[in-house]
Order: structure tokens, then sequence, then C-alpha cells
């Protein structure tokens, strides 16, 4: 009798294991990145400024190899370039804002004829001249922001006006006279090498990784986007779309102060007719920047690179011997080619920074 309990038993026990559901299978494993993000990554509209700069790249080494390829003209090219790069990052902010600022170029030559006047003329210790020339380009762009926001003017008619009245200041003070005797300790800053590049460049960067900060990972770099995008949408979800230009214009004002400040440094001078010449280099490598991995959108990254792809091109066209006007009608012609295309990338970009702001403060 046991024995049949036990055969009962272990005859149950086999129909439970023999009904109870198979395991699952293991669910097959994701693949690391989707084949169609690296695609569109290493596409030429998100990239096409890497493109561009190796087909340059190419042509000028076969073209003028004994000179395009040699060290120094890097090294040179590198250097010459931080001050226009930072001049653009600083555009960069105001753009991104909605603001056309045409007054960089002049905030440029007043911070640099500014700290030589301070240095030279008056006296003032580095530190302080240095502080009070940004000071002075922020309270540019503090005018600038007064106009469009509280006046009401367009800003591309504002900072053209800001503009005039900066370059006529700029006479005033220099009495449209080179400044000269600016100290061997404040000549460093400009002309002191580091791993064979100047400190502007390092300052660029450090600026750069500033501004791409803020505006990338902070609620203060949304507010700026949503402005740029739409400002009424943007009022309407609770950005104060006022302060937003106001201090974006600031904060173009002085870096393009700090700016000139470093061209006095590296010259050695202060020269009343520098600026104007760094308006369009700035303005077209910050649309060109802005086709670049944001699709339209201006963005810190791009517009360094943009930089650099421009001045290869204008420095191998140099070397190999083309007219002094090239570098203008290089610049001019990216400039309405990056106007063109970030229009074209940039629509809805725009619409979809609003909506990205949107869904952020509802925290979704």
């Amino acid at each position: 009798m046991r024995h049949v309990a036990e055969t009962n038993v272990s005859a149950a026990r086999d129909d439970a294991a023999a009904s109870a559901p198979a395991p699952a299978a293991a669910a097959p494993a994701r693949p690391v990145a989707a084949p169609g993000r690296l695609a569109r990554a290493l596409s030429f509209r998100n990239i096409s400024a890497v493109y561009v700069f190796v087909a340059l790249f190419v042509l000028f080494s076969i073209w003028v190899p004994d000179t395009f390829l040699a060290g120094d003209t890097w090294r040179a090219l590198i250097s010459s370039q931080a001050v226009t790069a930072m001049l653009a990052i600083g555009l960069v902010i105001a753009l991104s804002a909605g603001a056309f600022d045409l007054s960089i170029g002049a905030t440029l030559g007043f911070g640099h004829i500014v700290v030589a006047w301070l240095l030279v003329e008056r006296g003032v210790p580095i530190a302080p001249a240095i502080a009070l020339t940004i000071v002075a380009g922020a309270v540019v762009g503090l005018l600038n922001g007064l106009l469009v926001v509280r006046a009401r003017i367009d800003s591309f008619i504002a900072t053209l006006g800001v503009s005039s009245v900066v370059l006529a200041m700029i006479a005033w003070i220099s009495s449209s006279q080179q400044i000269l005797g600016l100290s061997n300790a404040f000549q460093k800053i400009g002309t002191t090498e580091i791993l064979g590049l100047t400190l502007p460049v390092y300052l660029m960067l450090g600026v750069a990784l500033v501004t791409w900060y803020v505006l990338e990972c902070t609620p203060i770099g949304r507010h700026v986007y949503a402005t740029g995008g739409n400002i009424e949408a943007a009022r309407l979800a609770g950005v104060r779309t006022s302060a937003v230009v106001v201090v974006a214009l600031v904060c173009c004002g002085a870096i393009a102060a700090f700016s000139g400040l470093l061209v006095s440094s590296a010259l050695g001078t202060g020269d009343p007719t520098i600026g104007p010449a760094y308006l369009l280099p700035a303005f077209s490598a910050a649309f060109l920047g802005s086709t670049q991995f944001r699709g339209g959108r201006f963005n810190v990254w791009g517009t360094v690179l943009a930089v650099y792809v421009l001045a290869t091109g204008v420095k191998g066209l140099q070397l190999a011997g083309a007219p002094i006007w090239i570098p203008d009608l290089f610049n001019g012609v990216a400039l309405l080619l990056a106007v063109g295309l970030a229009k074209y990338q940039g629509t809805a970009r725009r619409a979809g920074a609003v909506k990205r702001l949107l869904r952020f403060e509802k925290g979704e």
C-alpha cells in the first residue's frame, strides 16, 4: 500500500513538471547603436564642413604642398583665427536668442582701443584695465538690448545704429591715431605660446566650453533657444523673453570687447581701424556653423569648426597666389550659402525648440 502511495506521489510530481510552463527564452540583445543614427551623424548634410575641409586640405596639399603642409602655417592659422572664433561664439549667443548684432565688429574695435587707452593714456594697471574693457563691451550690449526690448527697434537696425555710434567713440578716444607703447607684460597675453599655440587659442576654447554648457545643458540655454525659435510662443510658455534678449546681447558685447583686447595684446598697439573687418567672418562662421551638428540651430562647436574651415580655404588661396580681395569674396559667398542652407534646415528646428521647452516645463 505504501508502495502504491509513493508511486502516485511520484506520478503527480511528473505530471506537475510536465504541465509547468517552459522558461521564457532570453530576450535578444539590443544593438548598441542604430545604423540609421550613425548614418545621419555622418551624412553630408550634418557635417558638410568636415567634408569641405577634407576636400580643401587635399586640394591645397597637391597645389601648394611646400607651404600649405608646413607646421608653421597651421600653427599660425590656428592662433590667428582664435579671436574670430571667440567673436563668432559671442554672436552665436545673440543669434540663438533671435537678435542680430551688427555692432560686434565695432564693439571689438571699441574694446581694442579702450584697453590701449586705459593702459597707455591713463596708466591703469593691467587687471583693472581688462575688467573695465569687458564692462565697456557689456554696456554696448546693454544699450543694444534696451533699444530692442524697450524702444522696440528691430535688432538689425538698432545694432547697426549703435555700431556707428561706437565707431565715432573710437575715433574720439583715439583721436583717429594709433595708441603705441603697450607694455610687454600686457603683450604676453596675446603672444605667449603653450604647446606651439598662443594663449588666445586656449582662452577661446574656454569661452566656447562655457558657452556650450550654458546653451546646451541648462534651463537658461533652453530659454534662449526657445526665444530665438518663436518669441511669442516662448513668452506664453512663461519665458522672460525680454530679459533673455538683453542678457544675450550683453554677453555678446562683453565677449566682443574681450576679443578686442586680445587683438591689442597680440599687435602691441591700439589701432582705431581694427574691428569692422571681423564682422563678415564672424557672421559667415555663425551661419555656416548652424548647419553643422544641429541641423539649422546655432551652436558653438559647429561655429568653431566653420571658422577654421573658412580660414583654411582663404589661407590656401593666399598661398597659391590669389588676389588680396579673395578673403572678402570667400567669406561673402560662404555667408550667402550658409544663410540659405540654415534657413532651409532651421524651420523644423525652431518649431521644435518651443515644443521641447513646453515638455520640459511640464516635467515630461
